[in-house]
């Protein structure tokens, strides 16, 4: 419907250019919205708002000439009002609702799905977590939102590719080698003062066991500085290969994995740099680079170049999203922690000096979580070695409840994420609430085929049967979902849909509680068993788009 009075609103507005109501002018996307309030209509716009300072009109007056001049041809409106200072407010026929169920049969599991992205090629780029240790907890939010961000994007017509940006270059490597050979040595009896600055959990045991079984003790007699190439690799891709099952658990599969060390390949970082020196974004005092991110809003010129010699992160970044603009994508989008927001200008300046729009970048900010268990905090530490991690917290409550759970509120806001909560199976635990309204549904069906019935398609019932106002509100909330994830699309907020699917279960159980669905009158049984059909549908494309399996019994 939302879509219905959208075109509608084009026409009216292209009839008044026409008649010489408005000046021609360029008109702004027209949004049409589903108003908090059900006296304010089923949906209202605020376009005659927005006209006011383009026509320098009243906007009451734009919003009386749109209301003439509608021409209601599919005869769905019930009554248009203007409310407060320019509201336009729709009031859509009883007898239309239920003929919108017609799509929701028609589309079935593509329900929902759009066209909007026109397939424009998108790059999804989260988690990226340095390969020096397994996963853990903090990691998991945003690689959720990451991967259901990349689904609803594909749901609405973009060619969507997941990627994970190995930090595989740099001192952090070099320490995770040097650890795991100290660990090795010890493992074979030498006295070795551990340092506070190598990394201290049982994984560096682990991998350098890994090693002693596997080589014996030929490396202790080694020069370090000559075998600690061999220790990096060797622990780096141990635990590259742990993080991607982890992630598999958890239901995250990457298209591609890339390397920074793809970045320093025939010196591109310096030539990148030589480049925008030449562009005079860049300039040296004594022997470090400035890029002048200050030239693009940034509140100070960054450093590229330390006075050693050596690229920044900030550097490498450029010339990785320039790797990634030459590869093809329209737009990239970075997940990042909340920690980043400082770095978020800087970047927006690295794209620009590119030759890229601001908005070929978009970059959303994941919020911390704070693991609780029965209430209480759980205290971490990553540098002590001592945190829980993202497959810990798979095996013991599960990847839906987890996915589930992480996608409860919008990704910059804190996060309570509390182990023993979220395996409760109760309706104060919302992700086995939604499922089990899915696994009712089911249940209903295969009921009402035991007892003789069909499962009815639109054609097979009397949509005028649908007459109940709790009846009308499912079937609104059902006529939003492509709405929805359209908005859900574009702002890149999956929370949208956990809150949706939230009230969407919360109306059924609540109906189904009140409302005999299969009854001795086999009309009205059929329309409601159509219904519920319909609800069945929207949770399981919804909880598909989360990552979340929709059960047909619990």
């Amino acid at each position: 419907m939302n879509k219905n009075l959208v075109d509608l609103l084009s026409k009216t507005m292209q009839t008044c250019f026409d008649k010489g109501i408005f000046e021609k002018k360029d008109v702004p996307s027209i949004e049409v919205e589903a108003p908090k309030e059900n006296s304010h209509g089923d949906y209202a716009t605020n376009i005659a708002m927005i006209l006011a300072s383009i026509l320098k009109m009243n906007p009451r007056t734009i919003a009386t000439r749109i209301i003439e001049n509608i021409e209601d041809g599919d005869n769905i409106l019930e009554k248009v009002e203007i409310a407060g200072p320019g509201f336009i407010n729709f009031f859509i026929k009883d007898t239309i609702w239920a003929t919108l169920l017609a799509e929701v049969d028609e589309k079935d599991d593509r329900y929902g799905e759009s066209e909007i992205g026109k397939g424009k090629r998108v790059q999804v780029e989260f988690v990226s977590a340095n390969p020096t240790g397994p996963l853990h907890v903090g990691h998991a939010r945003g690689a959720v939102i990451g991967d259901v961000v990349a689904n609803i994007l594909q749901a609405s017509g973009y060619s969507v590719s997941r990627e994970y940006y190995i930090n595989d270059a740099g001192n952090q490597m070099n320490n995770l080698g040097r650890s795991v050979l100290y660990r090795y040595r010890q493992l074979l009896g030498e006295e070795i003062d551990y340092p506070d600055e190598c990394y201290q959990g049982h994984y560096i045991n682990n991998l350098a066991s890994e090693i002693l079984t596997k080589d014996g003790d030929r490396h202790q007699s080694e020069v370090e500085e000559e075998v600690i190439s061999l220790f990096t690799d060797y622990a780096a891709g141990s635990i590259l290969e742990g993080i991607k099952n982890d992630l598999e658990a958890f239901g995250v599969v990457f298209d591609c994995f890339f390397s920074e060390r793809e970045l320093y390949k025939d010196d591109g970082v310096e030539t990148l740099l030589r480049e925008l020196q030449e562009k005079q974004y860049i300039y040296r005092e004594g022997n470090t680079l400035w890029f002048r991110t200050t030239d693009f809003g940034d509140e100070k010129d960054r450093v590229v170049v330390r006075d050693n010699g050596e690229p920044t992160y900030f550097a490498a970044d450029i010339a990785y999203h320039k790797n990634k603009y030459e590869r093809g994508f329209d737009t990239v989008i970075d997940v990042w922690g909340a920690d980043h927001h400082g770095y978020v200008p800087r970047m927006y300046a690295g794209i620009q000096a590119l030759g890229k729009k601001k908005e070929a970048l978009d970059v959303i900010l994941v919020q911390l979580v704070n693991l609780l268990r029965g209430g209480k905090p759980i205290a971490m530490s990553t540098r002590a070695g001592e945190f829980v991690t993202l497959r810990e917290v798979v095996d013991e409550v599960g990847k839906d409840a987890a996915r589930y759970n992480f996608l409860l509120r919008r990704s910059n806001s804190h996060l309570d994420f509390d182990l023993e909560l979220v395996k409760e199976q109760s309706n104060e635990n919302p992700v086995y609430y939604v499922q089990y309204a899915h696994a009712r549904i089911c249940s209903i069906m295969r009921t009402a085929v035991e007892r003789g019935h069909t499962i009815p398609g639109y054609h097979d019932v009397n949509p005028s049967l649908l007459s109940l106002p709790e009846e009308f509100n499912i079937i609104k909330a059902i006529d939003r979902f492509p709405e929805l994830i359209e908005g859900s699309a574009k702002a890149g907020e999956p929370h949208r849909i956990t809150f949706y699917i939230n009230d969407l279960a919360s109306a059924f159980h609540s109906y189904y509680n009140k409302n005999r669905v299969i009854s001795d009158d086999a009309e009205l049984t059929h329309a409601r068993l159509f219904l519920v059909k319909c609800i069945g549908i929207i949770l399981r494309n919804a909880l598909h788009l989360l990552g979340v399996s929709a059960p047909e019994r619990m």
